[in-house]
This record gives C-alpha cells, structure tokens and sequence, in this order.
C-alpha cells in the first residue's frame, strides 16, 4: 500500500503538468468554435512526444551501441562458463565493465530512459481516462449533470441501475459523481436523458456526448466486433507492429546470439491489441496517435544515426563519458583527475589486448603454480640438506638426554 502510495504521488505532479497541456490545446481549439476531445488527444500526444524526444534519441543511440557491445559481452561470457569461482567472476565483471567504457556507455544507459518514461505513460493514461478532472470547459457540462443528479427526488439513486457496480462507488461529492459519469458510454448517457433531471442537464448530457464523438463514436464506449470500432485495435496493433520492427536494431556479429526480444515485438502489440477491445476508444487512439508519431520520430532518428556511422557514434559516445569523468572528479574536489583519466584510459583500451592480458594472467597463474611446487620441492625431506638438519636435531636430542 506505501508503496501504491508513493506512486500515486509521484504520478500526480506529473499528471498535473500534462493536464495543463490538454487544457490549453481544449481552449485553444475552443476559440475557433471546435470542441472535441479525440483532436485534443491527436495533438496532446505529438506535443508529448515531442517533448520526449531527446529520451527517444538516447535510448536508440544505446540500441546502436548495444549491437555491437553485445557480441563481445557474449564472448566474455562464454569464456568464463563455469567457472564460479570469486577470481573468475571478478575478471568477468571487469572484462565485462570494460568493454561498456571502452564505447563510453553503461549498463544501466537503457534503463534509465525506461524509468523516465514509465510514470509519464502512466501519467498520461491517468488524464485521458479522467479529462473532465483536467479540462475546465469539459468539466462544466459535468458538474451541471452532477449538481442536477444530486438535486433529483432519488438522489445518486437515480444512477443505482445506470452505474457499473454502483453499490462500491462513493457519490457524496461532486467530484465523486463526476469521475463515475467520466466513463459513462452512448447508452448510459442515453438511460440519464430519460431519468428526467430537467432541460439544462439534458443539454450539458447532449454536450457531453457531442465532445466525446469521434466520427460517429464515442470515445468513452469499448469496441465492438459487430461495428467499425473494431478498426481502432487492429490499426493500433498494426502501427505498434511496424513501429517494433522499426526500432529492431541488428547485431554486427553472425555468432550473436538471437534476440529474446523478437519475440516481445510480436507479443506485444498483439496484446495492445486485446487491450484495446477492453479499455475505451479514448485509449486506443493514443496508442494510435503514440504509434503514429513514434513511427514519424523514428524514422528521423535513423536516418540520422544511419548518416552518423557506427565510428562516429562510437568517438561521441566515449567524449561524453570522459567529459561525465572529469565532472566526477571535479566533483571531488579535482585532486585526483589525472588518477582517473589514466583509469579511464585502461578501461578503454581494446578487449583483444583484455584477451592477451587474462591468457597471461593464465600463464602467470601456471607460473605461480610452477613456483609453488618448486617450492615444495626446496622443502623436500628428502634432500640432502634436510636429512643432515634432520641427523644434527636427533644427535642434540642424544646429547640432551
């Protein structure tokens, strides 16, 4: 529950922010007399995903490095295969930590774009899924329906057999009231015309749902196998399909391994797909309009990286880490820059060199052996040395007694 908790906490200044966007692009189309929250969402997502653009850029330009990293990790791995011992994995880990330095990038590069991302997407679902929370003009209509359900003879009984699972919902505010009419479809809409709530509630009902439409469907509604709705999964899946395949980054080896995430750029939009025949149209159109300008920006960024050649991107990635290096150093109040420059350079130097190094390291450890037997052999009992010691202890012994 802490846990839950501090999520939603942290989701919420994040949503705040990009409520502010939709309620700008909502009024600013409101000035030229259009009102419709699906164009809303067209225009919210690209100015999104504008704004994450340098994100999308970083995580491609680690797909790009991480081609050619993997391989040689694989490499490192297969020599060290079974071999448990603290040396060996010591010597992996560095071997491995080299061959990240050595193209200036890290482990965690990946993930941290990852971890950026996540609690805006979930951000994101939390405004669409609730607009009237975020968007003033929309809210209004809301709260006249709201105000006139609470006003009625019944009360928030009027809504006992309109509701899913109204006997759980809690309606003793406006707000309340408001987030459980924020995911009415067509027919529940069409069940409160007839409950009577009087002249003004029927029209903000009817403004409601005119803002909802999307050529013929309302946004709050599931799809359904039997209309054309159907078409938002299945464009949503196929977009999602070419965009996986788009963003799919090929390895420069012939002995890599094959890819374990292959597989997930084709269960993956299959699932958005099913998805989407379970969650509103509203939903299904980000994922449309996410896919749609994801595709865009991809296509951009390889041409760009394409033009830029893996060397080039290699010698920026490296500038980068030895800028973050000196950084660190200064940081440290800039004693030890030099200390670190020359690790940095070690770190970086070729895995063939790491090779010969660890077979050395091999001979070394054959010579240490050598050694030690030779050692063992210096202490023979048998020679001559120690068998006259041995006679000179036992005739001071003789002598003793």
């Amino acid at each position: 529950m802490e846990v839950i908790f501090l999520f939603g906490n942290i989701l919420s200044p994040i949503a705040g922010f990009l409520g502010l966007i939709m309620n700008g692009i909502y009024e600013f189309f409101h000035l030229f007399g259009v009102q419709n929250i699906a164009l809303s969402i067209f225009v919210f997502t690209f100015i999104v995903k504008t704004l994450m653009f340098p994100l999308t850029i970083k995580q491609q330009r680690f797909s790009r490095l991480q081609s050619i990293i993997t391989p040689e990790i694989q490499k490192i791995q297969e020599k060290y295969k079974g071999r448990k011992d603290e040396a060996s994995m010591r010597k992996q880990q560095a071997e491995t930590q080299a061959v990240y330095q050595k193209y200036g990038a890290s482990p965690t590069s990946g993930c941290l774009p990852l971890l950026i991302t996540l609690p805006i997407m979930f951000a994101l679902y939390r405004v669409i899924n609730n607009i009237p929370d975020f968007v003033n003009l929309v809210r209004e209509p809301y709260t006249h329906v709201a105000n006139a359900i609470l006003s009625h003879g019944e009360g928030v009984g009027v809504l006992s057999e309109i509701a899913n699972n109204f006997e759980k919902l809690q309606l003793t505010t406006i707000d309340e009231i408001i987030k459980a009419l924020a995911v009415f479809n067509t027919s529940q809409w069409n069940l409160l015309l007839q409950e009577g709530l009087g002249a003004d509630a029927n029209t903000a009902i009817e403004s409601i749902m005119s803002v909802n439409n999307f050529f013929g469907l309302s946004i709050t509604n599931t799809p359904s196998w039997k209309s054309i709705s159907i078409l938002i999964p299945l464009i949503s899946m196929g977009l999602q399909f070419v965009q996986s395949k788009q963003m799919s980054v090929k390895t420069n080896s012939k002995d890599a391994a094959p890819n374990p995430m292959s597989s997930m750029n084709v269960v993956m939009p299959i699932m958005s797909g099913f998805f989407c025949l379970m969650l509103p149209i509203g939903v299904g159109l980000y994922w449309i309009a996410n896919s749609l300008f994801s595709i865009i920006q991809q296509f951009f960024v390889n041409r760009h990286l394409d033009r830029m050649g893996m060397d080039e991107l290699v010698a920026k990635s490296q500038e980068k880490a030895k800028k973050k290096l000196f950084k660190k150093s200064a940081a440290t109040g800039g004693t030890s820059i030099q200390e670190l420059a020359r690790k940095q350079t070690k770190s970086i130097e070729s895995i063939s060199d790491r090779k010969k190094d660890s077979d050395k390291d091999i001979t070394s450890n054959d010579d240490i052996d050598e050694n030690s037997n030779k050692e063992k052999d210096s202490y023979n009992p048998t020679s001559i040395s120690e068998i006259a010691n041995l006679l000179k202890n036992k005739n001071i012994e003789k002598g003793d007694k």
